[in-house]
């Protein structure tokens, strides 16, 4: 490289760090502006906005208890009917990962049953991942108990055999639980088996 090549890229070199510490030195004095609210919104849970209009005139504490109710009635019909298909239910303690019952066939075998209990009328039901997982793996071991609860009495058991099948390696693993419509799951169910 001749001499005065070097010296024409060395002063353009020293120009441009020139330019860079001039706007580094402007970027230090910056001065945010007042922010500017464009947009907004309120929360209001949703049990509050049923209330107001009418829709639900049970208090969160009532709901709760309703809730175990139903649950508790759930697992007695499914306990009932596994008793009459000839087997011998255990319930599992509460929040067992997976299953509520596990039943034993007379020839030996275990039966495992997730119980899942709605009011009737409900449109959506819950299966935890937990629950989702050991079903896939116990295979057609696996039973889901749907239970439709009146509340002026009287239950309605329906069973899904392999209810997740086509779900293999479909549930995430950051999935906590899938939310189902109960209706197309009680019209996929049947009898007790």
């Amino acid at each position: 490289m001749n001499p005065d090549r070097a010296q024409a890229r060395a002063d353009g070199l020293a120009d441009r760090l020139k330019r860079r510490l001039t706007e580094l030195d402007q970027e230090e004095t910056l001065t945010p502006m007042p922010p500017v609210v464009v947009g907004g919104a309120l929360v209001v849970p949703r049990g509050l906005l049923e209330r107001r209009r009418g829709e639900r005139t049970v208090e969160p504490a009532e709901h709760a208890r309703q809730t175990a109710e139903v649950e508790r009635r759930a697992v007695d019909a499914v306990l009932h009917a596994e008793r009459a298909l000839g087997r011998d239910p255990e319930e599992m303690p509460h929040n067992n990962p997976g299953y509520d019952i596990r039943s034993l066939t007379p020839d030996g075998h275990l039966v495992f049953v997730e119980v899942k209990g709605r009011i009737a009328g409900a449109g959506t039901v819950t299966v935890t991942r937990n629950e989702i997982l050991f079903a896939l793996n116990a295979g057609p071991a696996h039973r889901l108990a749907l239970v439709e609860v009146h509340p002026d009495g009287g239950e309605q058991v329906r069973y899904l055999t392999d209810a997740f099948t086509g779900m293999e390696g479909r549930v995430h693993f950051a999935e906590t639980a899938v939310t189902f419509d109960w209706h197309k799951l009680w019209n996929q169910g049947g009898e007790p088996s």
